[in-house]
C-alpha cells in the first residue's frame, strides 16, 4: 500500500513541474510542494512533533493548510485541521477534546479565535515557503510511519455538548485515499475542485486523493464556492471535472439555477455523501450529469467512506441506495441481539476492516458501547455499531432506512440535536427546549427548535445570537417554534410526534 506521502513524493521525482495545487493568483508544482513540505515538517520534527503528538491547525483554506497537514504526517504527527470561522468556543473545546498540544496557525488567526495549547505554537507568518520549483528535500530524512500509528483526529457532535474526537489511524487514511484513486480512475489529468470546508473530514478525500494520483487540486475562495454564479464560473475557468465532496442537497442547488446542464455538464465524476441524495434524483437532475455520480455513505469513525453506489443513468427513485463496502471495509447488518438479519430483513448497519477508527479520545465508555469486537476480522479487531438501519437487496446493495436514535445529517455533517438543546437551554429566557428534524417541499431536511419560557420579547435573531457562541452554521435551527409547554407521553417523556404535528412545512429555501 502506497502511502500519500510516497506519492507525493514520487511524482515529485518523476513530472516535478506538473501542477498540484492551484489558487488564486499562484500554481504550485510537485517538487515545490514537496519541498515545502519536507521543510515544514523538519521544523515541526525540532519542536518535538512525532508519533501520537496530535497539531490543530488553525489557518485559513489555501496551498499552507495543504502543505501543513502533509508536514504533520512526514513528521510523524497526527493533524486536527479547524475551520476558523467557528466559534472560539467550540474551536477551543475541539482543541482540547483533540488533545493537542501543537498549535500551527498565523498570528492574525490566533489573535481572532484566542487558540492556546499546552506546548510549542508554530507561527507560519515566521516561516517561509520554497520560491520557484525549487529542489527536493532530504530523501528519508523524515523516516516512514507505522501504519498503527495515529494520522488525524476528526469531531462529530456529541450529546453531552462538547464535540466527540475520533482517532483514525494511518493505515486506514492511506488505504482510503488509494481505493479512492483506483476504483474512481483519477489520474494526471484530474482537475479536483476542493470544497468540503476544513474541519471536516470530506476535505481530506477533495484534497489528498488527486494527489494521490499525481492529479490537480483547485483552491478557491471560500466565498466563491457558496454562490452558484461563481462556482459555476469556478468549473468552467480552471477546467474542473471532478468533485469528490459534494453534498446532495448543494448539488440539488447547483441542478436548479439557469444554464446548469451547461456548468455541470464538463464535470466527468461527481462524488456525494452525508444526507439522502433521494431528493436530488427524484427531481429528475440525474440527466444533468453525463458523467459518473456516485453515492457515498459512512461516519466519521470509519476513515470518511464505507460503501459507494455508482448512480446509474436511469435511476431508482423509490429507494435510498448506498451500495457495497469499498476495499478493505465490511458491513453487516443485526438485530438487537448483535446477530446477523436473514436476507432483506432491516437492521443495523455494522462497518468492520482497516477504516475502522480506534475509538474516541476520552470517552472509553461511549468507545466500548461503539467499537465492538469483530467477529469476522483478525484476532483484536473491531467494529463500528453505526447507529444506520438498512436492508440489502438480492445483490448485496444496501438500501439505508435512516437512524436508529435522534442524530441526524444536516448538509453533510452528522448533528445530535441533544448538543443544540444543550445550549438554547443557556440562554436565561428558555426554560425548555426540544430540536427535532423536518423535511422541506423537496424532501431536505432542516432543524425546527421548539423552544419555551417568557420568550415574547425575545427575538429569533436573539436566540440565533445566543447558538452562535458555542454552535457552527450547520447546527442553527431554520425555525423556532415559541410553545407554553413541551408535550409528554403517558411515561413522562418528551412526546416528539406531537411535536412533529404542530410543524408547519419548512419553506424550501435555497441553501
Amino acid at each position: 500500500m502506497v502511502s500519500l506521502l510516497d506519492a507525493i513524493r514520487d511524482h515529485a521525482a518523476r513530472t516535478p513541474e506538473a501542477t498540484a495545487l492551484r489558487a488564486p493568483g499562484r500554481t504550485i508544482g510537485y517538487r515545490q510542494l514537496d519541498t515545502w513540505i519536507d521543510r515544514l515538517a523538519h521544523l515541526l520534527t525540532a519542536h518535538g512533533v512525532g508519533p501520537e503528538r496530535v497539531c490543530a491547525l488553525a489557518l485559513e483554506p489555501g496551498p499552507e493548510c495543504v502543505v501543513a497537514v502533509a508536514a504533520v504526517l512526514r513528521a510523524q504527527g497526527a493533524f486536527l485541521t479547524l475551520d476558523v470561522t467557528q466559534p472560539p468556543p467550540r474551536l477551543a473545546a475541539m482543541v482540547r477534546s483533540g488533545g493537542a498540544t501543537v498549535l500551527i496557525t498565523r498570528s492574525a488567526v490566533r489573535e481572532r479565535t484566542g487558540l492556546t495549547v499546552d506546548g510549542p505554537v508554530i507561527d507560519l507568518d515566521d516561516v517561509g515557503e520554497p520560491e520557484g520549483a525549487g529542489g527536493s528535500g532530504p530523501p528519508g530524512a523524515t523516516p516512514a510511519g507505522s501504519g498503527r500509528q495515529l494520522a488525524y483526529v476528526s469531531h462529530t457532535s456529541g450529546s453531552t455538548g462538547t464535540p466527540n474526537a475520533v482517532l483514525i489511524e494511518r493505515a486506514g487514511l492511506d488505504s482510503y485515499l488509494g481505493f479512492i484513486a483506483r476504483d474512481y480512475g483519477l489520474g494526471p489529468d484530474t482537475v479536483a475542485l476542493q470544497v468540503a470546508p476544513l474541519g471536516y473530514d470530506a476535505s481530506i478525500r477533495d484534497t489528498f486523493a488527486p494527489l494521490v494520483a499525481g492529479g490537480t487540486v483547485v483552491l478557491a475562495e471560500r466565498g466563491t464556492l457558496l454562490r452558484a454564479d461563481s462556482f459555476a464560473e469556478t468549473l468552467r475557468r480552471e477546467g474542473v471535472n471532478t468533485l469528490l465532496s459534494v453534498t446532495p442537497s448543494f448539488l440539488t442547488f447547483l441542478a436548479q439555477q439557469d444554464l446548469a446542464g451547461e456548468h455541470l455538464g464538463g464535470l466527468r465524476l461527481v462524488v456525494t455523501s452525508g444526507e439522502s441524495l433521494l431528493p436530488f434524483l427524484r427531481s429528475g437532475a440525474r440527466r444533468l450529469l453525463p458523467g459518473s455520480l456516485v453515492n457515498q455513505y459512512g461516519p466519521t469513525e470509519c476513515t470518511m467512506t464505507a460503501t459507494r453506489y455508482a448512480v446509474p443513468p436511469e435511476p431508482d427513485t423509490t429507494r435510498d441506495l448506498v451500495g457495497t463496502p469499498i476495499d478493505g471495509m465490511t458491513a453487516r447488518l443485526t438485530g438487537p441481539g448483535g446477530d446477523e438479519v436473514p436476507p432483506g430483513g432491516t437492521g443495523e448497519i455494522v462497518l468492520g476492516g482497516i477504516g475502522v477508527a480506534r475509538g474516541y479520545l476520552g470517552r472509553p465508555g461511549l468507545t466500548a458501547d461503539r467499537f465492538r469486537p469483530d467477529p469476522g476480522g483478525p484476532p483484536g479487531a473491531r467494529a463500528y455499531r453505526t447507529g444506520d438501519l438498512a436492508r440489502a437487496g438480492e445483490d448485496g446493495v444496501l438500501e439505508y432506512l435512516g437512524r436508529s436514535d435522534r442524530q441526524v445529517k444536516i448538509r453533510g455533517y452528522r448533528v445530535d440535536p441533544a448538543e443544540i438543546e444543550g445550549v438554547l437551554l443557556g440562554h436565561p429566557r428558555v426554560t425548555g427546549a426540544v430540536v427535532t428534524a423536518e423535511p422541506d417541499e423537496q424532501g431536505r431536511v432542516f432543524l425546527y427548535a421548539h423552544v419555551t419560557g417568557p420568550l415574547d420579547e425575545v427575538t429569533d435573531a436573539e436566540l440565533r445570537r445566543h447558538l452562535a457562541t458555542a454552535l457552527p452554521p450547520h447546527m442553527m435551527p431554520r425555525k423556532f417554534h415559541r410553545i407554553e409547554r413541551l408535550p409528554t407521553t403517558r411515561t413522562g417523556k418528551t412526546d416528539r410526534a406531537a411535536l412533529h404535528r404542530t410543524v408547519a412545512p419548512v419553506p424550501d429555501r435555497t441553501p
